[in-house]
Formats: structure tokens, sequence, C-alpha cells
């Protein structure tokens, strides 16, 4: 679908509007955004001698075009995909009323891919996916996947180390399965300020999160070991949270909201050696959560609980809520801070400037590749549609 050429083009371009009207019809031969490139193009052209009065007619049909191709984006997924296991508020006969029931339901010994389908509501329970030899992906009822906004499906809990020993026991998601994807679910744990309690601990290699949120305060996001993928998500908290000591994590086009508090910092890379841990913020947007309070300068990007602490935020958008030194020692007297890497580039925004204590000012961006490997797009808990 091309803008058709002649001497008067413009001409063209009207015949073709009042005949496509405000219908946007595609197929494999037509890519929409090179379309709306084109049009675009094509409209800001200073060399074509175009009537005045043809102007607001070719700019109404662009925007139509562009608010059709949103409509298209906006996919849902309402009904459960064949196969899959279904949880509900209200469930029928073979559903379930817990996620943990369904879990609980399906083998960890069979190879075959298995799915659970979550319809809207909240689920006040504690769910841990045991190791499994299948892939597993979790879908939660969504009228628009592509954005968190949309999510109607929570898992809330408010466990911490008040309560049990470990960071692993607070998480409301606790994903120790490789090759688990996650969709349009929020995880919240609801515990507050005080002590280590986890929304979420990614436990294992090849995890994918999308278009999810992820709510805490303190430790909201374990990112424990191996490959994972956060895209389209919110993620929130205050004190070093994202964290984890093994993870190869790329977060991109995530909303990373902070909480009121007088200090915070969001990552704690533990990465204690010269090893493959690396956390990756990429073009991400970091700011205060709606309605917050938070001084200017109050927050870090990041802190090192490991000495060998790994941390890159790249072409991101960052607000004032970052303080100009950017990243802050572990603590007086046990700084940390001798083999750290931060890095940085390309950002934007109040908070991406200053003094920038310890920070490694990279020469170019850090790929996808260095973090997931170079077969990434391959992977099975890789869904390329969110990148």
């Amino acid at each position: 679908m091309r803008i058709p050429s002649s001497e008067k083009p413009y001409e063209n371009y009207y015949v073709h509007y009042q005949r496509g009207g405000k219908q946007v019809r595609t197929s494999t031969q037509c890519r929409p955004s090179k379309y709306i490139r084109e049009c675009l193009a094509f409209y800001q052209n200073p060399k074509l001698d175009i009537p005045s009065s043809l102007l607001p007619i070719m700019l109404s049909y662009i925007l139509a075009l562009c608010l059709n191709l949103c409509l298209v984006l906006a996919a849902s997924r309402t009904t459960a995909p064949s196969g899959a296991l279904v949880v509900s508020k209200a469930p029928a006969k073979g559903q379930y009323s817990k996620i943990q029931d369904a879990v609980n339901a399906l083998s960890t010994s069979s190879t075959t891919a298995q799915s659970i389908f979550i319809e809207a509501g909240t689920y006040s329970e504690q769910v841990y996916i045991a190791p499994r030899k299948a892939a597993l992906t979790i879908y939660g009822y969504s009228e628009n996947t592509a954005d968190y906004a949309h999510n109607v499906v929570t898992i809330t809990q408010k466990l911490s180390q008040n309560e049990v020993a470990t960071n692993d026991l607070t998480a409301t998601l606790r994903a120790w399965s490789t090759n688990f994807k996650l969709y349009n679910v929020n995880v919240v744990n609801s515990y507050g300020s005080g002590k280590q309690a986890l929304a979420l601990n990614a436990a294992a290699a090849n995890q994918g999160y999308y278009a999810c949120k992820f709510i805490g305060f303190q430790d909201t996001i374990l990112a424990q070991t191996g490959t994972q993928l956060y895209a389209k998500s919110y993620i929130e908290g205050a004190t070093d949270f994202i964290f984890g000591q093994h993870g190869l994590a790329w977060f991109t086009g995530c909303d990373i909201r902070v909480l009121s508090a007088s200090l915070g910092y969001i990552t704690a890379s533990g990465r204690a050696s010269s090893e493959a841990g690396y956390y990756v913020l990429d073009h991400c947007s970091i700011a205060a959560k709606s309605g917050a309070t938070v001084a200017k300068g109050a927050y870090y990007l990041g802190r090192p609980w490991g000495a060998y602490a790994r941390v890159a935020v790249q072409s991101s958008t960052i607000s004032e809520v970052i303080n100009a030194a950017g990243w802050h020692i572990w603590n007086t007297g046990d700084e940390r801070t001798d083999h750290v890497t931060f890095g940085e580039i390309s950002n934007t925004g109040a908070g991406a400037s200053g003094t920038r204590k310890f920070e490694t000012e990279l020469s170019k961006a850090v790929a996808i590749t260095d973090v997931l490997g170079s077969a990434y797009a391959s992977a099975a808990y890789v869904d390329k549609t969110y990148l």
C-alpha cells in the first residue's frame, strides 16, 4: 500500500483518501508503520505544490490511519487459549478458584507446553511455580495486552521477613521454573516498609514478563539467576527494589516508579566476582509514582550489594527524583565500589546528569545480545512483539 505517484500527487492522494475512507486494510504485503511514515513525509514535503484546501483533509486521513493502526495493535486476550487451565473467581466445572491449585494440577515431568488463563479478579495468595520440564505460560485476562494499565488480574499477599526466614518465602510469586512467561498480571506484596518483602522471586533462567506490574517497597523483584526479560512492565518500590546476585536481566520499555521516601535505591546488584551477572534498564522511564511526594534527588539509580555490581541505564528518561551523584555506596565503612560497573548512556531528563560518582561512561549502548545471548530472538521465553 503506497501513495500513488503522478505529476500532481496530491490529487491521487485525495482519491486514495476518498476511496479508502477511514478504514485501514492491511495485509502481509502492507507494513502500516512504514506507510504512516511515508504519508507524513509526503505531507511535510516542502517541494510539493499542495492546495491549502487539501491539507486538512490529508492530515485527517493520516490521523485516522494512526488511530486505526493503534486499534489494530491493541490486541485483547479475553478467552482462554486452547488447552489452558482456567482460574476464575466464579469457577465453572473443571476450573479453579486458586492459581496455586491450577499450577499444582500441571505435571512437572511432562515436556508438553503448558498454560494457565486467569479471569479478572484479585487473588489473595502466594503462588509457587515448581521446577518442571515443560514451558509454562500464565496469561491474565486483558482487553489490551500491550499495556499494563489495562491489567485486571492481581495476585497479592503481604509476607515479609518478619514472618518467614528467607527472601524467597516472602515473594508473592515464586517462579522456580525455566521457560516461564507471565502476561498481564499485577504481582503485589503489600507489606510496606521495614523488612524485605518481595513481589517476585525470578529464581530460574529463561523467564519473560510482559505488560505486568510488580509492586512492593523493599526488594520488589529478585532477578536472581539466568537470563530474564521484563518488557513494557511497571515496577514500583523504594529500597533495592530490583536486586539479585547472578541474573542477566534486560528491562525494556518499563515504567520504574519510586515511592515517598527520604532516601531510596532502585537497583542493588549482588554480583560478587567477574561473573556474568548484569542488569540493564533500556528505554525505561524513571519517576515518582503518581501521587507520591518525592524530594528532588532523594533516589539513586543503584548501590552495590556485591563488590562487582554491574548495572547499565541507557536511552531512558530519568526525572529529578534521581540524585545528581547517580549512584551510591553500599554503606558508610562498607562502600564496595572498587570493582563496580555502573554505566549510563543516552539518557534524558532532569535526573540524567550530574557529578555521577562511580559511573562508567559507556562508549556505546549495551546490546541485548550481551545480556540475553546471541540466540535470544529464537528463545521460547522471548516474545519479540514486546521488544
